[in-house]
């Protein structure tokens, strides 16, 4: 028995090991080449998966990893959620989401003749082109740093629904396709116990979690904070999932309980590392389900299927998006986001083909095309801004992708004189806004995220909506009379953008430009920028001047170091791009 044990508990170590370090030498690959770290660790799954010579992990190891890895993304997300902000977003939430998926299962009927299936096997297909992949939206979200954009708070709705939408789809799908008579008590039986689960948080949330946080942190031991933490995620987790809910679901609710306490900061610091390392084998396990040989077979259909599902599947999402008040650009890079097909949609196929309610070749369809679309979310999410600003130029759409402003802005706006232009509203905008407002000098706020917007016109701040890449919204804030432009989007491709347009029609203006890494630097200075900062390492030459005059270093000797710093950082990134 010992043997057998010993044997097993290998076996998983060596998983996880081989899983790991896939997914690293992938991802490091990837990220040499310049493509997404996501396709790394999916050519990883696929590098050890049973359909590879070489080395194999075991799919059912990867897989329970790659599920923690979801928790913890949902988790970690839902601390850092403003239950504010789903609250402002909750009609867009209550009604798009469920518009979008009911639209989105419309189209299986359309094409099940083209894959030889019935009208209720249709339905079917319908219901995984419907599913979309939190994880994959929310890692491309969280990687442009736009997971707390509108649009990012937009598709974080959507996919909340989906997720939701998955426990009626288990039951009621192959329910269809059996010609089952408990439809409707299997339906009542799954609201009893989703409403149970929201009235349990709501306990948890109010009573339990805050005592159990304070117990583990009045200790101010690490280790008990960091167990009570991930009790707390674990385990709403699974107890979500075995009242037939989603696991992700639960562990989502799990923290936006947890945002509303005062320890909501460190609970995040705390998971962010599992979160990735967990996270990375979610995609390892879905490259351990491709054969590439069956892949190759059926290459030219699904291709063309992937074309059809991602412009249909944003079309639906950004249209339902927009028909309920969002602006035409974020509901655009809303529906980008989840234009794939989602790790749901393997559950709920696996479902239907030991159901017999569709045949097993759809479940290798829908995993090639989950696939291909995965692949594709990166660049996808990429082209949104330069096919907004495309759109925004064509006759019959620009209403839709611009905000017009109002008399009383367009009137304070004219007389704008030898001011700043401060184009996207972060923390960065806020100090310089406040340094700006403290000396009694003028400027003008460019952003498009209509909430902030709103709540900067209500403050008294002069501010436009639109996007700050858009040179129709930058000459909308007379650049021509402006002393400063202050680029401080989080996007580096909308930076480049505007930077470029500004230096060709303003040869004179000062723009200084936030670059989001080293690599960006040299690509702004070549478009025209005047100065770019990079914030993380100007926090670091911070933190070098407190630590030298602490012991003793100062002036002209302290403002060398500093000086050599900066050059040597900047003149570094330059060499580096060059090179």
């Amino acid at each position: 028995m010992t043997d057998t044990h010993d044997s097993h508990g290998l076996e998983l170590i060596l998983d996880l090991v081989l899983a790991v370090v896939a997914a690293f030498a992938g991802g490091l690959l990837a990220q040499r080449l310049r493509q997404p770290v996501i396709l790394g660790y999916l050519l990883a799954g696929v590098a050890i998966g049973p359909f590879t010579p070489g080395p194999t992990a075991r799919q059912e190891t990867v897989q329970v990893l790659a599920e923690i890895g979801v928790a913890f993304l949902m988790f970690a997300l839902g601390a850092e959620v403003s239950l504010g902000e789903l609250r402002r977003l909750g009609r867009v939430t209550a009604l798009g989401g469920p518009l979008q998926v009911l639209l989105t299962m419309a189209l299986g009927p359309l094409f099940a003749p083209l894959l030889g299936l019935t009208f209720t096997q249709g339905i079917f297909l319908g219901g995984l082109l419907a599913l979309s992949s939190t994880v994959v939206a929310l890692k491309v979200l969280q990687a442009r740093g736009e997971a707390g954009a509108v649009h990012g708070r937009v598709a974080l709705g959507i996919l909340v629904v989906q997720d939701l939408a998955v426990v009626p789809m288990v039951i009621v799908l192959p329910a269809l396709a059996a010609g089952s008579e408990r439809l409707a008590t299997d339906l009542l039986l799954a609201a009893v116990k989703a409403l149970g689960v929201l009235a349990g948080a709501y306990v948890l949330g109010t009573r339990a979690v805050p005592w159990l946080l304070g117990r583990a942190a009045s200790g101010r031991s690490r280790e008990l904070f960091l167990l009570a933490v991930v009790s707390l995620a674990l385990g709403t987790a699974v107890v979500t999932q075995l009242v037939g809910l989603s696991l992700a679901f639960g562990a989502f609710l799990a923290g936006l309980v947890v945002a509303e306490s005062e320890y909501r900061v460190q609970v995040v610091a705390e998971v962010l590392p599992m979160r990735d390392l967990f996270a990375s084998l979610f995609f390892v396990s879905v490259g351990m389900l491709v054969d590439p040989q069956a892949l190759a077979g059926q290459l030219g259909a699904v291709l063309v299927a992937s074309v059809a599902v991602v412009v249909l599947k944003t079309a639906i999402a950004a249209g339902t998006a927009a028909v309920l008040g969002m602006p035409g650009r974020v509901a655009l890079l809303a529906g980008l986001s989840v234009s794939q097909v989602g790790e749901f949609s393997f559950v709920l196929a696996q479902i239907g083909v030991a159901t017999n309610a569709i045949p097993a070749s759809l479940f290798d369809f829908i995993l090639a095309l989950a696939l291909v679309t995965i692949v594709a979310t990166p660049a996808l999410v990429q082209a949104g801004d330069p096919l907004a600003n495309l759109l925004g130029r064509t006759p019959g759409l620009r209403r839709l992708f611009k905000e017009p402003l109002d008399a009383g802005d367009a009137e304070q706006l004219g007389e704008l004189r030898r001011h700043t232009v401060i184009c996207g509203y972060g923390r960065l905008a806020r100090e310089l806004l406040d340094a700006l407002e403290a000396r009694s000098m003028r400027y003008l706020v460019v952003d498009y995220n209509p909430l902030v917007v709103r709540e900067l016109r209500r403050q008294g701040v002069p501010v436009i909506y639109g996007d700050g890449s858009n040179p129709a919204v930058l000459e909308h804030a007379h650049l021509e009379h402006a002393r400063l432009l202050a680029l401080l989007m989080p996007d580096a491709d909308a930076a480049e953008a505007a930077t470029r347009f500004a230096r060709a029609h303003h040869p004179k203006l000062d723009i200084i430009v936030r670059a989001r890494n080293a690599a960006d630097i040299e690509p702004l200075r070549r478009a025209g920028a005047t100065d770019v900062v990079q914030p993380e390492f100007e926090a670091g030459v911070e933190v070098i001047r407190h630590a030298l005059r602490r012991y003793g270093i100062g002036g002209f000797e302290l403002s060398q170091v500093i000086a050599g710093r900066r050059t040597t950082f900047y003149r570094h990134a330059t060499q580096a791009d060059d090179g």
